[in-house]
């Protein structure tokens, strides 16, 4: 991943801007360390920060075509590239090994149509200058792995924006917005246009296909894989919890079936990574003697990776909580709580040479893995909360996994929100997802996973490679991230938002703050800390709170241990 910034039809001299334009984007070159590039044409500008992982040899940007008429910057992965270049009609001449240059050469041949066949996570903007008047067209992936904003002045608005992050508008615009995933922008009517159009995108609609356990396990083995293509060195995002540590026991068995055999130049994937790295490094953080810590510690044993524990203090997580608000921009309570430790080992793992991961994020919300989906009322509203969650990833864990990781130059990728293996597992009926106090939250994707499961469908090969994981860690109950590094860690934070708020402050919040109005000190104080970093009114607008469902009888607090069912609630 990289950071892209990018201004279409400058309303004043775009040559005089350049500098500014190269500094807006020097703000967000924590995603992209390794190279800058710029491009100025018919009045817009083009700036990438470059993030290598595929390509390093030759996939500088922004990329263009032969005689220039496009110009393209994106931030991403796009896992089928190898697949899209056997699909051009065309010949064309690529000028680099990067897997984002084929985006170019698809739409130069088709267009916006382009955006429904790209398979990865991506934010792109794209001049295009074959004609008189120049088209700009940007978009997103579907589910919003990657971050993009867009940006207006209100007294200019032929001026498009567009930014990896808030940081890099924040001065300019004073109309800023989160760019819709699963859309594009075309500038030739100055619409947003939706591609991403799965059947199970409706709330209302319930699925109604019966759970097929090894359809499941198949689909999130074959999202794995296709994750592995890099050429720098990578690992696993270890908690120890069930989504982490299966995502990493089925990399490290993809991984040894990849160094096994040999490349075939039939595969439509790329699986460099695990030729050239085969040996699985996992990393996990927490308090001293977090429960986290222990699992990891037992999962990483068990699948034999190179594991790497980090520990942090309390006042070194209450240090950060300034910075990580800056890079996250956000003031939702949920999201700095957990970010704030995977910050903190995004850094230390970068230290360590990787430069890509592979994380858990998705499954709760695909799988109503929350534990206050125990209190849904039935069926049909447990599964349209999921789809609703699965709507607003971009809004908290897909924005912390890129943000709080990127700040580092760190590249996290998320199997579970590969688009096809959430055509299978968005599309069984809730009946099958269901939890209640005889049975734990994500049985279905546990049981798709577990040997002793009868009808989970395991072929004589999978079972001769024995458990995928330990029993036990299997079916350990959930953790939120910010629960799991150390119960004490959010306690900390409360304690020190209670010192630093008064009850007079917090009596006169609905004046400070007329606008989503904080409730507790702890939103109170990361409210002010926010604003310290971005006063402007207009980057209020991209904020979302995480809560849990109150009207279902839940806790309001979005701490795991805030519901009653948590074996220590409190």
């Amino acid at each position: 991943m990289c950071g892209i910034f990018a201004v279409y039809n400058y309303y004043g001299d775009v040559g005089e801007f350049r500098q500014r334009a190269l500094e807006l984007s020097k703000r967000i070159r924590h995603r992209g360390p390794d190279w800058s590039g710029c491009i100025i044409a018919d009045n817009s500008i083009v700036c990438h920060e470059r993030l290598a992982i595929v390509g390093i040899d030759t996939g500088a940007q922004p990329l263009t075509n032969e005689d220039e008429t496009l110009i393209l910057t994106v931030n991403g992965e796009i896992y089928n590239h190898k697949k899209l270049e056997g699909e051009l009609k065309q010949p064309a001449k690529f000028k680099t090994h990067s897997d984002c240059e084929v985006i170019l050469h698809t739409y130069n041949e088709i267009g916006t149509d382009v955006c429904a066949k790209l398979d990865g996570m991506f934010s792109w903007a794209l001049l295009d200058r074959r004609s008189e008047k120049s088209r700009f067209v940007a978009a997103r992936d579907p589910i919003g792995i990657t971050t993009l904003y867009i940006g207006r002045v209100s007294a200019h608005p032929e001026t498009v924006f567009i930014s990896s992050e808030l940081k890099s508008l924040n001065e300019e615009c004073d109309q800023i917005d989160e760019f819709p995933p699963g859309h594009y922008f075309d500038s030739a009517d100055g619409q947003f246009h939706r591609y991403f159009k799965p059947d199970w995108w409706a709330p209302e609609r319930i699925a109604v296909n019966p759970v097929d356990y090894r359809q499941l396990r198949e689909s999130l083995t074959a999202a794995v894989r296709k994750r592995l293509m890099t050429e720098v060195p990578y690992g696993v995002l270890l908690s120890g919890g069930l989504d982490s540590s299966l995502i990493s026991s089925i990399a490290v068995r993809e991984a040894h079936r990849i160094s096994a055999n040999a490349q075939s130049d039939g595969e439509d994937i790329d699986t460099r990574g695990a030729r050239y790295y085969p040996r699985m490094h996992s990393f996990s953080v927490g308090l001293p003697g977090a429960p986290d810590l222990i699992a990891a510690r037992k999962v990483a044993k068990f699948l034999k990776t190179a594991h790497h524990e980090f520990t942090y203090t309390i006042q070194e997580g209450l240090d950060a909580v300034s910075d990580v608000i800056y890079h996250l921009e956000t003031y939702d309570v949920t999201t700095i709580r957990a970010s704030t430790p995977m910050y903190l080992m995004s850094r230390k793992i970068k230290s360590t040479g990787v430069k890509m991961v592979l994380s858990g994020e998705g499954s709760d919300e695909v799988f109503g893995g929350y534990l206050y989906f125990h209190y849904a009322p039935n069926a049909d509203d447990f599964h349209s909360e999921t789809v609703k969650r699965v709507h607003n990833l971009h809004t908290s864990d897909c924005l912390r996994a890129n943000k709080s990781t990127m700040a580092w130059g760190l590249e996290a990728r998320v199997p579970f929100l590969d688009k096809e293996f959430l055509q299978v597992a968005m599309n069984i009926r809730p009946q099958d997802k269901l939890c209640s106090k005889d049975l734990m939250e994500k049985a279905i994707i546990r049981r798709a996973f577990d040997v002793e499961f009868a009808d989970a469908g395991f072929t004589a090969e999978e079972l001769a490679q024995g458990p995928y994981l330990p029993h036990d860690v299997l079916w350990r109950q959930k953790e939120q991230f910010s629960d799991g590094v150390g119960y004490s860690w959010i306690d900390s934070l409360k304690d020190w938002a209670n010192s630093r708020v008064s009850d007079e402050a917090m009596a006169g919040a609905k004046e400070r703050f007329p606008y989503d109005t904080p409730e507790t000190k702890e939103a109170y104080f990361y409210r002010e800390m926010f604003e310290q970093h971005f006063p402007q009114k207009a980057c209020l607008s991209s904020v979302v709170r995480w809560v849990p469902r109150t009207d279902w009888g839940c806790s309001a607090d979005p701490s795991g241990r805030a519901q009653k069912i948590h074996e220590k609630a409190y």
